[in-house]
C-alpha cells in the first residue's frame, strides 16, 4: 500500500510521471484483488481523467516495462483525440499524429517485432483511425496516399497498413451511425468511395503477386471488409472476381477467407442488367465450384467428417454454406439451366448448379445447427419460391387426373433435389414447443411455455419448409414419412430420438393435403404407430409411442372434428394418460388435451349422434377421477381445457350450469377454508392451508381464462371472500415486514402469502380484461375492490405493496375509459405519491412498480385525459415531473412509455 500511497501523491502533481512507479500500480491492478486492486483503480483512473494526462503518454509509451502501461497511456490518448482533439493546438495535434505514426512503423517494422506487441499495435491503429476520422481529409488529405506509399516500403509494415484499411472501412461503414454525426459519416464514405483506386490498385497488385502467406491473408480480409460497400465497379468492371475464384481456393491457406470475400460478392445488390455482370458472376460460380469439386466429392458422407474435421475444415464447410446460400439467394436464375439446345458454357453452368444443389443437400446432414440453419434459410426460400410459381396446384394431382398438363420448368428441375430434402427434414425435425419446468420469484414451481426461443424459431422455419415442400408434392412427402415409419417398426431405424422427430414433422404438415388424402395418411400413421406400441416391450417404449401417437393425433384437428367416435376414443385415452407415472406422458395428456379442445370446442358441447348428452357432461361427472393423479399446474392445464369446451355452449344457463359443475370441487375446499378463517383467521399462518388458497385461485385463473365474460357467475360467488382474504393477508404481511424488516419478505409463509395476494389481483385482471360490461364492472367490481385494494397499497410499507395493482388499474382504466374519470383522484391519491417515492431514489428499485406506475400514467391520458385538464396546476406538475422523470431512466420500456405520454399530451392538449 505504500507504493500506491506514493503514486496517488506523485501523480496528483503536475509534472513528469515516474513511469517506474506507474508500471507498479498497474501490477497491482492486474495481479491483486480486494482493497489494493481497488485503490490502485482508482489511482488509475483519476489519472485518466487528468486533462493534462495526454501530455505524459509519450513519456509512457518511451520509458514503460510494461505493455499493460503503454496500453493505458494509448486510451488516454484515444480519449483526448475522441473529446478534445479539435481544441488542441495544431503544432500539438501534429506532435501526437506523427508520434503515434512513428512508434507504429518502428512496432511493424520487423516480423519479430510485431508479432510480440501484437496487442499494442492494434490499439495504436485504434488510435490512429480515431485521428483519421477527426483530420481526413481536411487536415490530413494525403492520408489514403500515404498509407499504399508506406505499404510499399516493407511487408510487415503492409499488413500493419491492411489492419488499419479494414479498422477504418469498420469505424466509418459498419459503426459510423453509433459514433460519427451524420453529415461526418456521410462525408469519410464519400472520401474513401473517392479516393478507393489506390487502395484497390494496392490489393491487387499484393493479389496477383503473392508475395507471401500472411501478406495475402491480411489483404484478403481488408478486401472483404471493403467488398461490403465499394462502388460494384471496382468488382465488375475489374478482374478481382477472377483473381480470387481462380487462385486462391486451391491452396487450403486461403480458402475460408477467399469463400467470405466471394460470399460478399455474391450478395451486392446490382442495380443493372448489364449481361457482362451476370456473365461474371455465372464464370465465378462456375469456377469456385470447380475448384471445391477438387476438394469435396459428393461420394462423402460430409456429416462423419465434419465431426472428425479440424477447426479450420469446419470452418471452411461453414464459410462454403453461407457462399453457396448467398449466391442462390441472390443469383440462383442466372444458373438454373431448364431450356435446350444446351451449349458448352449451359452445360458448365448446369454441372455446377447440380454440383452446388447436392453439395448443399450433404452440408445439410451436418448435425451443427448454426450450419444447419444457414442451410435450412436457403431451402426456406427456394420452397417458397416454388410453390410460388402456381400455389394452388399439386403436381401429385396432375399427374393422376391430367397427365396432359406440363409441369413447369424449375419445378422439375428441382424435383429430385427437393425429394433427398424431405428426407433431411424428416430426419432433422425440430421440437415443436417447449414447456419448461422453473421456480418463479415466489418460490412456486410452474410450467412455463417458451414462446421465443432459438429451438422453437428453427421448428417453425422447419414447418415452413415441410409444409411447401408438401404442396409441391404431398405424394413423395407422403411416401418419405411412410418410408421412415416403416423403418420404425421393422426396427432398423428405431429410436426415441428419430420416431420424435418423425411424428413432429407428420404433425407438422397438417392442413397441406386435400382432406381425403389427409385422412387416408393419417389412418396409415396411427395404424402403423399402434402397431409399434403393440410390438415393443417395455413401459418407458409404450409410454413414448403413446405420447407421439397423441401429439400426431392433435395435430390434426380436421380430421378429429370429422369423426366423432375416434375423437372420443383419443380424449379417453388422454384421459388414461392422465395416471400414467411415466416421466412426461402427464404433461403431454394435459397439453394434447388443451390443443384438442380449443380446436374441436364446439363438438364437446353438443349431442352427437348415438350419444344421449354432451361429451362435456360425462367428462364433469367424472371430473375426480381424472384429475386425482395430477399434479397442481397440470389440473391448472386441465381447467383451461375445459373452459375452452364450455365457452362454445351458446346457451346461457347451461353455461352457468356447466361452470358450476367444473368449479364445484375448488368451490367445497374454498368454502371450508373460509368457514374456518371466519371464525379464526390464524389458520391463514398456516402454510398448507395458504397454498390451498393459492391452488384455489390459480384453478379460477385458468377457468377464467378460457370461460371469459361467463365467469362472472363463478367470479359472484366467491368476490366479497377474495377480498376479505386480500385484507387478512396484507394486514399479516404488513405486521411481519414492521416486526422483522425486509427479511420477513423472504420467510416462506410470507412468499406465499404474498403469491395469494397476487394471484387475486391477476384472477380480477384476467375477468375484466375479458369482460366488456363496463356497467358490471363499474357498479359491481370496482367499489369494493378500491376500498380494498388502494387503502392496502397506500398504506403498506413499500417493500410489501404489490406492483400487480398499478396493472389491475391499467387494465381497468382501458376497459372502462371515461366511465372511470370521476374515480380517476381516488386512484391517483392512493397510488400516485407512494409509488413516486418508491422510484425517484435511483433507476433500478422496484422494477416491476416501476414500468406498471408508468404504464398506468400513460393508460389514464390516454383514456381519462380531461381529468389532468382539471387537476390543480402543482398536482399536474407532479404528473409531468414524474413523466420527465421516466425520460432519464435507462429501462428502454420506462423511458419508451414516457416519450409515449408526451406524444399523447401534446396530442390531446
Amino acid at each position: 500500500m505504500e507504493v500506491l500511497a506514493q503514486a496517488k501523491q506523485q501523480f496528483a502533481q503536475n509534472d513528469r510521471i515516474d513511469v517506474n512507479l506507474l508500471d507498479q500500480v498497474v501490477r497491482i491492478m492486474n495481479q491483486m484483488s480486494g482493497k489494493e486492486q481497488a485503490e490502485a483503480n482508482h489511482i488509475l483512473m483519476t489519472l485518466k481523467e487528468d486533462r493534462d494526462s495526454w501530455t505524459k503518454v509519450d513519456a509512457i509509451l518511451q520509458y514503460s516495462n510494461l505493455n499493460e502501461s503503454k496500453y493505458f497511456a494509448l486510451q488516454i490518448l484515444e480519449g483526448v483525440i475522441q473529446h478534445k482533439w479539435k481544441s488542441l493546438p495544431q503544432v500539438q495535434r501534429e506532435g501526437i499524429k506523427t508520434y503515434i505514426i512513428s512508434k507504429m512503423l518502428e512496432l511493424s517494422s520487423k516480423q519479430d517485432t510485431m508479432a510480440s506487441n501484437q496487442l499494442l499495435l492494434h490499439k495504436m491503429n485504434l488510435v490512429l483511425v480515431q485521428i483519421v476520422k477527426q483530420d481526413w481529409p481536411k487536415a490530413w488529405p494525403t492520408f489514403i496516399t500515404d498509407i499504399v506509399d508506406s505499404s510499399k516500403t516493407n511487408e510487415t509494415v503492409c499488413i500493419n497498413n491492411m489492419n488499419i484499411l479494414s479498422l477504418l472501412s469498420e469505424e466509418v461503414f459498419d459503426f459510423g451511425s453509433q459514433n460519427l454525426t451524420q453529415a461526418k459519416e456521410q462525408h469519410l464514405k464519400q472520401q474513401f468511395c473517392g479516393q478507393f483506386q489506390e487502395v484497390f490498385t494496392l490489393c491487387v497488385s499484393i493479389l496477383e503477386k503473392c508475395p507471401s502467406n500472411s501478406m495475402v491473408q491480411a489483404t484478403l480480409k481488408t478486401l472483404q471488409r471493403f467488398l461490403t460497400w465499394i462502388p460494384v465497379g471496382y468488382v465488375f468492371e475489374t478482374n478481382i472476381t477472377e483473381l480470387l475464384s481462380d487462385n486462391f481456393l486451391s491452396l487450403e491457406v486461403y480458402r475460408v477467407i477467399t469463400l467470405q470475400c466471394l460470399t460478399e460478392i455474391s450478395q451486392i445488390q446490382v442495380e443493372t442488367n448489364d449481361p457482362s455482370y451476370n456473365e461474371k458472376l455465372c464464370k465465378m460460380f462456375c469456377s469456385t465450384m470447380r475448384h471445391i469439386s477438387s476438394v469435396l466429392s459428393l461420394d462423402l458422407d460430409l456429416a462423419a467428417v465434419y465431426k472428425e474435421a479440424t477447426d479450420q475444415d469446419q470452418k471452411f464447410i461453414s464459410s462454403l454454406a453461407q457462399f453457396l446460400v448467398a449466391f442462390l439467394k441472390e443469383h440462383v436464375h442466372l444458373i438454373e439451366v431448364t431450356e435446350e439446345p444446351l451449349s458448352e458454357a449451359k452445360i458448365m453452368i448446369r454441372d455446377a448448379h447440380d454440383y452446388a444443389i447436392r453439395l448443399l443437400l450433404k452440408i445439410t446432414l451436418i448435425e451443427e445447427m448454426e450450419v444447419f440453419k444457414v442451410c435450412l434459410d436457403c431451402w426456406c426460400w427456394l420452397t417458397a419460391e416454388l410453390y410460388r410459381i402456381s400455389p394452388f396446384i399439386q403436381p401429385s394431382s396432375i399427374y393422376g387426373m391430367m397427365n396432359n398438363t406440363r409441369e413447369h420448368p424449375r419445378r422439375q428441375l428441382y424435383r429430385e433435389y427437393l425429394s433427398t430434402l424431405r428426407s433431411a427434414m424428416i430426419s432433422r425435425m425440430a421440437k415443436p414447443e417447449e414447456v419448461l419446468i422453473v421456480e418463479n420469484d415466489q418460490g412456486e414451481v410452474v410450467r412455463e411455455m417458451v414462446k421465443d426461443t432459438d429451438s422453437i424459431a428453427l421448428y417453425r422455419n422447419m414447418r415452413e419448409t415441410l409444409v411447401y415442400l408438401t404442396h409441391l408434392d404431398n405424394k413423395d412427402t407422403e411416401m418419405k414419412m411412410t418410408e421412415k415409419l416403416a423403418s420404425q417398426v421393422n426396427g432398423g431405424e428405431f429410436s426415441w430420438k428419430n420416431l420424435n422427430r418423425l411424428c413432429w414433422a407428420v404433425g407438422s404438415i397438417s392442413g397441406t393435403m386435400v382432406e381425403e388424402d389427409e385422412k387416408r395418411f393419417l389412418v396409415l400413421v396411427i395404424r402403423d404407430l399402434l402397431g409399434l406400441c403393440e410390438q415393443k416391450r417395455g413401459k418407458d417404449n409404450k409410454a413414448v409411442i403413446a405420447s407421439n401417437i397423441m401429439y400426431v393425433v392433435g395435430q390434426y384437428p380436421r380430421f378429429l372434428r370429422a369423426h366423432w367416435k375416434f375423437l372420443k376414443t383419443v380424449i379417453n385415452k388422454l384421459f388414461e394418460f392422465m395416471h400414467e407415472t411415466h416421466e412426461g406422458v402427464q404433461d403431454m395428456a394435459c397439453d394434447t388435451f388443451i390443443k384438442i379442445a380449443i380446436k374441436c370446442k364446439r363438438h364437446f358441447v353438443i349431442v352427437q349422434p348415438a350419444e344421449n348428452k354432451p361429451f362435456v357432461e360425462e367428462m364433469l361427472e367424472n371430473l375426480t377421477g381424472i384429475i386425482c393423479d395430477l399434479s397442481h399446474a397440470q389440473v391448472h392445464v386441465f381447467y383451461e381445457a375445459v373452459g375452452h369446451i364450455i365457452s362454445a355452449q351458446i346457451d346461457g344457463n347451461l353455461q352457468e350450469n356447466l361452470i358450476m359443475q367444473l368449479m364445484d370441487i375448488p368451490n367445497r375446499t374454498w368454502s371450508d377454508i373460509i368457514a374456518a378463517a371466519s371464525t379464526n383467521d390464524g389458520v391463514l399462518e398456516e402454510h398448507e392451508m395458504v397454498r390451498s388458497v393459492l391452488n384455489i385461485l390459480k384453478t379460477n385463473v385458468a377457468a377464467c381464462k378460457s370461460i371469459g365474460s361467463a365467469f362472472v357467475s363463478q367470479l359472484g360467488n366467491i368476490y366479497g371472500d377474495l377480498l376479505s382474504v386480500y385484507k387478512i393477508l396484507s394486514e399479516k404481511v404488513s405486521r411481519a415486514v414492521t416486526a422483522a424488516g425486509e427479511e420477513a419478505l423472504r420467510n416462506p409463509l410470507v412468499k406465499t402469502m404474498r403469491a395469494v395476494k397476487r394471484e387475486i389481483l391477476i384472477l380480477l385482471s384476467t375477468f375484466i380484461s375479458k369482460n366488456g360490461d363496463a356497467k358490471l364492472i363499474l357498479d359491481s367490481i370496482v367499489p369494493p375492490l378500491f376500498d380494498a385494494v388502494l387503502f392496502d397499497y397506500q398504506k403498506n410499507v413499500p417493500q410489501a405493496r404489490e406492483p400487480k395493482v398499478l396493472s389491475l388499474l391499467s387494465i381497468l382504466v382501458t376497459q372502462l375509459g371515461s366511465l372511470l374519470c370521476p374515480q380517476v383522484p381516488n386512484i391517483l391519491g392512493a397510488v400516485f405519491q407512494c409509488s413516486i417515492d418508491m422510484i425517484n431514489k435511483d433507476m433500478e428499485a422496484f422494477p416491476e412498480h416501476r414500468t406498471n406506475f408508468f404504464e398506468l400514467v400513460l393508460s389514464l391520458v390516454q383514456e381519462c385525459f380531461p381529468v389532468f385538464m382539471e387537476m390543480p396546476s402543482d398536482d399536474l406538475g407532479t404528473v409531468i415531473d414524474a413523466v420527465v422523470w421516466a425520460f432519464q431512466h435507462t429501462m428502454r420500456n420506462v423511458a419508451e412509455i414516457g416519450e409515449l405520454f408526451f406524444v399523447k399530451y401534446v396530442i390531446r392538449k
